[in-house]
């Protein structure tokens, strides 16, 4: 045993003590890949082959010997602590017997100057590597080979054996909410599940990995299993029994660390300098860093403790405060996010050279921390050491996320308008509305004359041509009988009420009311939105058509005809009178709701490319639209006021603001800004893969989060309620992204960083669209397995998959003013849901 060795370092501001190597203990074999444990208070681990070492990690002097155990032939495999303190029991396992020991006997043996023995449990049961205590620690699951024996903690009796896997099991837990439950993994690359008091199997999964499975976690709070591979490899699945068993996500360890690194790079650049400062004060008999090329094996899995303070930058990380887990490799510990399983801190043993260990066989971490420092028990890989490392989780989260911070409190980016508008903002621009109140001859303004529904012949004897006659026949009546739905009038007469809010308590809409199909031959449905009062729902057509639904899908829609090319989209204005749509035809239109017609045409001359997305914008003041890299800021002027003479010539006034172009993008993959109150944010994404958030108040991009996804985001959708909800002021600065292939990201803007993932559905050629409710509490998106997904906003697994549909659901949109789901498909098709 050797005396502890403090690493403190300075890093510009922040001095803290981030790691300590405690006590670094010398056997006289080597005990690589051993199954340690943790404790409270206690660190259990072979020594010497067959002796069981007890550490207590008290600071008394007095606690400074360990407590040696004796009673194995054979060497040491596995070690457990019990699940109950008091009385506390541990669990030795060798090739020879499966001991179980008190240690609060054991204690009182050895001040008395007796032997301490143990109680045999298991007998010649072949090479053990994991040992688990079951809740009540009155059974113990031992893994043998590829069984698992259940054997009685009191005495030598095996109470079930468990017989399935095809190699060696590895791990297995109790499952705490559903009784008689255990999960086990092995390196047949499998897990499975058991009621181990039948010895039945429940489940078995499919070979997940090339690798065999290592480890295995059970998350009590999100009734979640994980488990690691040996080529650093993650899996979550779902244990909830509506679930079946289901993947919640796959993490690659090694992507998930470059992606950190090109995140923090100041971050990095920081932890070399630690190295360097390391090398120059490293003790002389230290031997030089050794290059070698690995993997991250995930040899442990453990709850990190998020209790300890960060002081008072923890306010701006809200997504450092969610449920984390440490991962154990051989390099190094990792920290990793549970709600959008990215990594939030990074520790490799090589960046502090006066750790003995460099590279490990095995660690166990403790699951709780004390006075905010957190014990790691270390297995040299090469070397016949093992060492007690104590960690000081805040300072090493403070130091890895230092430009986060910095970030978050010089910038204070929110959606809200918290500040007047800037002499030289480019929302200044005078409105149009102004200059035509100036006194005009009612010529200049195309107001017309007394005389009113004029033919085109305006002799009185000659009789009109009729032009302004009502038509004397039907010439199209399409069938509009469709079964009234009673729940879906009830429906939409309550949210009909003015004073009817949204409801904030009911269930998602769930259940399939209507089902229609908006042309007669099958047409992609590129784009849906309903109206802020959630009374029409506007559907744009791969077909040019862009046709307006009654909120209930019900009747005959209106048709907006006129576009040369596909609806790329469409958009409401505040007042409901106006819709905004851009096509493939680089083209945009303002329609006069009532009329129909065209308000505002811009046409091929103004754009070089086709407008991607367009919407109203500063409570319809000004147009917002993106084409190629750059987007457009219009202050518009619209009247549907008509010359008789020159009807073809729109009155109309549209007069470009700015442009503003995205840094080292090719093109503006999507936009989004609020327009139902005042706000100077925009978002936009790049094919770059990066999002980009522009401050119009300053006239100037205000960030710039580099690969938010590992492909380019297809859509941005922000949290805008709706007017007949309220949700609290924080929730407004949340958005989501979603890309092909890469599931739903959630941001909130005050940080700049992804709060949570939400992974399950099929997306991996078409991009399907997100939609979040007005109560801000779920998520929908679309599915290429024919079937619209919803998740609620705290957890990364969806809640409901809403199946029956024809095609991939590309579009879904939440009506802001009643628990309605429209989704629409592939072939043409637009379905109801209601509660």
């Amino acid at each position: 045993m050797e005396s502890p060795e403090d690493l403190c370092f300075t890093e510009e501001g922040c001095s803290h003590d981030i790691i300590l190597e405690k006590q670094l203990f010398r056997s006289k074999v080597l005990e690589s890949h051993v199954q340690l444990a943790c404790s409270l208070h206690y660190c259990a681990f072979p020594l010497n082959g067959n002796e069981l070492c007890i550490w207590n990690n008290g600071d008394s002097p007095a606690h400074h010997q360990p407590l040696h155990l004796v009673g194995h032939h054979h060497s040491i495999t596995a070690l457990a602590f019990g699940s109950k303190i008091n009385p506390l029991l541990v669990c030795s396992a060798s090739y020879d017997y499966v001991i179980v020991w008190n240690l609060d006997e054991c204690t009182k043996k050895v001040l008395q100057g007796l032997m301490p023995r143990g109680i045999v449990i298991g007998t010649l049961l072949g090479m053990v590597l994991y040992v688990r205590f079951s809740p009540d620690d009155q059974a113990v699951a031992v893994c043998a080979g590829n069984r698992i024996y259940m054997l009685s903690a009191k005495n030598e009796a095996i109470l079930a054996e468990l017989e399935g896997h095809l190699a060696p099991v590895t791990a297995a837990e109790f499952c705490t909410w559903e009784r008689n439950m255990l999960i086990s993994v092995s390196e047949d690359r499998s897990f499975k599940v058991w009621d181990y008091c039948t010895g039945l199997l429940i489940y078995q999964s499919s070979v997940l990995t090339v690798f065999p499975l290592l480890s295995l976690f059970i998350d009590e709070e999100n009734k979640q299993i994980i488990t690691g591979c040996a080529d650093g490899q993650l899996w979550i699945f779902s244990l909830l029994s509506e679930h079946h068993y289901r993947c919640v996500v796959h993490i690659n360890l090694n992507k998930e660390q470059e992606k950190f690194y090109s995140k923090t790079g100041k971050s990095r650049q920081q932890l070399d300098q630690i190295q360097k400062f390391s090398k120059l004060h490293s003790p002389s008999d230290m031997r030089p860093e050794e290059t070698v090329e690995t993997t991250l094996p995930v040899l442990r899995i453990e709850h990190c403790d998020q209790s300890v303070n960060l002081g008072k930058e923890e306010n701006f990380l809200p997504a450092v405060n969610a449920r984390c887990l440490w991962i154990g490799s051989s390099t190094g510990l990792f920290i990793i996010n549970l709600a959008n399983f990215e990594l939030e801190a990074v520790l490799h043993y090589k960046d502090y050279s006066g750790l003995s260990i460099q590279f490990a066989g095995s660690c166990t971490l403790m699951r709780k921390a004390v006075n905010g420092k957190v014990f790691c028990l270390l297995t040299s890989m090469f070397e016949n050491m093992i060492a007690l490392l104590e960690i000081n989780l805040a300072a090493l989260m403070r130091c890895q996320q230092n430009d986060f911070l910095l970030y978050g409190k010089e910038k204070r980016l929110s959606v809200f308008a918290s500040c007047s508008l800037l002499p030289n903002s480019p929302l200044c621009t005078e409105s149009f509305k102004k200059e035509s109140n100036k006194p005009t001859n009612k010529k200049k303004l195309g107001i017309k004359g007394t005389l009113k529904d004029q033919s085109l012949v305006f002799h009185s004897k000659i009789k009109s041509s009729g032009y302004t006659a009502a038509p004397q026949m039907t010439m199209f009546s399409p069938k509009t009988i469709l079964k009234k739905n009673s729940k879906l009038s009830q429906c939409k007469s309550s949210c009909k009420r003015k004073n009817k809010e949204y409801p904030l308590e009911n269930s998602p809409p769930t259940k399939s009311e209507t089902q229609i199909s908006v042309t007669n031959k099958p047409t992609s449905i590129r784009c849906i939105q309903y109206s802020g009062d959630g009374e029409l729902l506007a559907c744009g057509l791969a077909d040019k058509s862009l046709l307006v639904f009654n909120s209930n899908l019900t009747g005959t829609p209106a048709v907006f005809s006129g576009h040369d090319g596909a609806i790329n989209s469409v958009g409401w204005s505040h007042d409901k009178k106006w819709l905004v749509s851009a096509s493939e035809d680089r083209t945009l239109r303002i329609w006069s709701v009532r009329s129909r017609e065209p308000a505002l045409f811009l046409g091929k001359e103004m754009f070089h490319k086709s407008v991607r997305f367009a919407q109203f914008y500063y409570i319809d003041t000004f147009i917002l639209l993106c084409c190629g890299a750059e987007f457009h800021l219009l202050n518009c002027y619209l009247d549907m006021s008509k010359d008789d003479q020159k009807r073809y010539k729109q009155k109309s006034i549209c007069k470009s603001v700015q442009k503003f172009p995205m840094a080292s993008t090719v093109e503006i993959t999507s936009l989004s800004a609020i327009n139902d109150f005042y706000s100077y944010i925009i978002l936009t994404a790049g094919s770059n893969r990066a999002l980009e958030v522009f401050d119009l108040n300053a006239g100037c991009s205000a960030a710039v989060i580099p690969d938010a996804h590992s492909r380019s985001v297809h859509q941005i959708c922000q949290n805008e309620g709706s007017a007949f909800s309220t949700q609290p002021l924080e929730a407004y600065n949340l958005f989501m992204t979603a890309a092909i292939g890469d599931g739903i990201k959630l941001w909130d803007l005050r940080t700049l960083r992804c709060e949570r993932r939400f992974q399950g559905h099929i997306n991996r050629c078409h991009p399907c669209g997100i939609a979040i409710s007005p109560c801000g509490q779920f998520i929908a998106c679309g599915s290429e397995d024919k079937s619209a997904y919803i998740y609620e906003m705290r957890t990364s697994t969806f809640s409901h998959k809403l199946a029956g549909h024809t095609e991939s659901v590309i579009n879904v949109a939440f009506n802001p003013s009643s628990p309605q789901l429209t989704t629409a498909t592939l072939d043409g098709k637009l379905q109801l849901f209601l509660p």
